[in-house]
């Protein structure tokens, strides 16, 4: 039994027991002759032969002598009063102290690294504040250990993506050492392995940002409309060299609050994915309204869609579905995406098309 156990069960007990012979003690000083009467064989005063009620005898002069003593007719029910409070004042402490002795065996256990301890099953009978608490542990540990397995998986998937690059970087500079005449072409290929990482960085440091919080806090009036026009710009060039064409449905003003640069990263990431994975000679459809004091944003492709199974798994980080094929980013354009979403009090979701392709579904509050 732990110390909390037994300061419950003391004041509990003794409450209980200075209410008991509070009261026995009152019963028995408002009426002291009875049982002194009682006690000494003879009948009550009402009862005696030729007597008459006390009330009917004139007061007298008080009566001096030694205090009374508690009759053993009053000191049995004390007692098994004694017996029942202390019986109930254990069984009180104990259902108290119990569910905190497990909260505080769970706790060191978290501390310990063992996450996935839970107790919530262990208070599944009880309905109170402190059941409450049990579940409020678990999903704090539920939380803490999808965290801690995110950031293992995130390190793991940053050592594979960099090993590639870091090896061919290698290989390079030992072939142009041994092939001195192919030495422009090597510097190509150092060029471009050295962007690949240095774009890989960029966008770990801009999720490194969100994550922290970092972000947060930066407000301005921003027309989503005029962030779409540049992006549909600017992606037109990657789209044009695939035969694709984007097509958008908006209105003329889409009234936002937030971080401008990054409300355009988030949405250009996914009208970048939609003009990779589309397929050639396809069209890609952009629609942006504003109601009911939110902004809803569509971006569908006409591309190989993703399986069912992966559709909330593609804004994980690092990750790559298996029905679309290899291309040249790193996984982590749409994690940004949801992250800043998230950030700006958004959501952000994605479903395949009934003909074939993604439809991505960003809905943002309106300013």
């Amino acid at each position: 039994m732990g110390r909390l156990f037994w300061k419950f069960f003391l004041f509990l007990w003794l409450a209980q027991l200075l209410t008991m012979f509070g009261v026995a003690g009152a019963v028995w000083l408002s009426h002291p002759e009875r049982p002194s009467a009682a006690i000494a064989g003879g009948p009550p005063p009402e009862f005696a032969p030729g007597g008459r009620p006390p009330f009917d005898h004139p007061p007298g002069p008080p009566r001096h002598g030694p205090p009374p003593v508690v009759p053993p007719m009053l000191a049995w029910p004390l007692l098994a009063g004694s017996m029942v409070s202390l019986l109930f004042a254990a069984l009180l402490a104990w259902y108290f102290s119990k569910p905190i002795r497990s909260l505080s065996a769970a706790f060191d256990a978290a501390a310990a690294g063992r996450l996935d301890i839970r107790i919530g099953a262990a208070m599944a009978r009880r309905s109170d504040e402190l059941a409450d608490l049990g579940s409020d542990f678990d999903r704090m540990a539920e939380r803490l250990q999808k965290l801690l397995e995110a950031q293992r998986r995130l390190l793991h998937d940053v050592s594979h993506e960099l090993r590639s690059p870091l090896a061919r970087l290698q290989a390079a500079v030992d072939l142009a050492r041994q092939q001195p005449e192919r030495t422009a072409e090597f510097i190509d290929r150092i060029e471009r392995d050295s962007a690949r990482m240095d774009a890989l960085v960029g966008e770990l440091l801009t999720l490194a940002r969100l994550d922290a919080g970092i972000a947060d806090g930066v407000e301005e009036d921003v027309d989503l409309a005029e962030v779409l026009a540049d992006i549909v710009d600017d992606a037109g060039f990657e789209a044009g060299a695939r035969r694709c064409r984007i097509e958008t449905d908006c209105d003329a003003s889409l009234p936002a609050r937030g971080s401008r640069e990054l409300l355009h990263r988030a949405i250009e990431n996914v009208v970048r994915n939609a003009v990779r994975h589309s397929a050639e000679d396809s069209r890609i459809d952009i629609c942006a309204h504003a109601g009911d004091g939110r902004l809803r944003l569509t971006v569908a492709d006409r591309g190989p869609g993703v399986f069912d199974g992966d559709l909330a798994a593609i804004f994980d980080p690092f990750f790559r579905s298996g029905s679309r094929p290899a291309g040249a980013g790193y996984g982590l354009g749409l994690a940004i995406t949801r992250r800043v979403i998230q950030a700006h009090g958004g959501e952000v979701s994605a479903g395949n098309r009934a003909g074939g392709g993604l439809v991505v579904s960003i809905e943002l509050p309106a300013a």
